[in-house]
């Protein structure tokens, strides 16, 4: 899995991002295929005010052990809740997600872009936690909202220098 992410503060910039990241990966297309490509843009959350300690930030240089990323697709009975339904069981969500401080997310949004309406984020050192969260999330009832959250995609983090000599 190759992670990466870029501040665009100009709509052309992200076309511009797909074309260096096409030349910098193109020596190695004989070592590995690309089968996947998930992408999204960040935003504030519509269910929080604040900034949680918890958002992962893809521009820190330090990186924890793990990250597991997912398409993810609401069922259209989702958006035609009111607010205030959604609101709640997002609060559930939230709720559950601070007992787990270890673990970061990052949401991004896919809308139009791509088949998916999300791409699910989480950086952790603790993978088995990792599997406490979703189950505990997926006890919740926007559970019952979730069209489409698969598939998985799981990576242990290498520098950028220890990541190449592993093709090596």
């Amino acid at each position: 899995m190759v992670w990466s992410a870029l501040e665009v503060d100009k709509p052309e910039l992200a076309g511009a991002f797909f074309a260096a990241f096409a030349r910098a990966t193109s020596p190695f297309r004989p070592l590995a295929e690309p089968v996947q490509t998930l992408w999204g843009f960040t935003r504030p959350s519509q269910y929080t005010r604040t900034r949680s300690a918890q958002e992962m930030d893809p521009f820190n240089p330090s990186r924890c052990l793990y990250l597991v990323l997912y398409p993810f697709v609401k069922e259209k009975e989702w958006y035609l809740l009111s607010q205030e339904t959604r609101q709640g069981m997002m609060n559930e969500h939230i709720k559950i997600g601070k007992g787990f401080p270890e673990i970061q997310q990052l949401l991004l949004y896919s809308f139009g872009l791509q088949d998916q309406e999300f791409v699910v984020v989480y950086e952790m050192d603790d993978l088995p936690q990792f599997s406490n969260l979703v189950y505990e999330l997926r006890r919740t009832e926007a559970r019952r909202y979730t069209e489409r959250d698969t598939p998985l995609h799981a990576a242990v983090y290498h520098p950028e220098d220890e990541a190449l000599a592993l093709f090596a």
